[in-house]
């Protein structure tokens, strides 16, 4: 069965960092595009940023402040956060997906308030 698991989360202040996990099979992360969406309470689900191998690409609200990378051996992919600002305040889900089939994690709450 398809599992994505993300931690990282937390409550952090304006201006600080976090990193966010996402572990999933060998099976699906060596074939799947593998993303970060969020959520912020009352809004739609909106698109963080993807990595196609070692290609990132990410939304303009971010760029500059998050990094998408990979850990091959460890089945995992990553979103650093820097610089954060409380409008990056939401719950961050891990996708991966490859044509049709599509799997989300279960999400990790970020909360960035002074």
């Amino acid at each position: 069965q398809v599992q994505l698991v993300e931690s990282g989360g937390g409550l952090v202040q304006p201006g600080g960092s976090l990193r966010l996990s996402c572990v999933t099979s060998a099976s699906i992360f060596s074939t799947y595009t593998m993303g970060w969406y969020r959520q912020a309470p009352g809004l739609e689900r909106e698109l963080v940023g993807i990595i196609r191998g070692y290609s990132t690409e990410y939304r303009d609200s971010v760029k500059g402040r998050f990094t998408i990378s990979r850990d091959n051996a460890k089945n995992t992919v990553y979103l650093q956060m820097n610089s954060l600002k409380p409008e990056d305040t939401a719950v961050y889900y891990c996708n991966a997906k490859y044509g049709a089939y599509e799997y989300w994690g279960q999400g990790t709450q970020v909360t960035v308030s002074s």
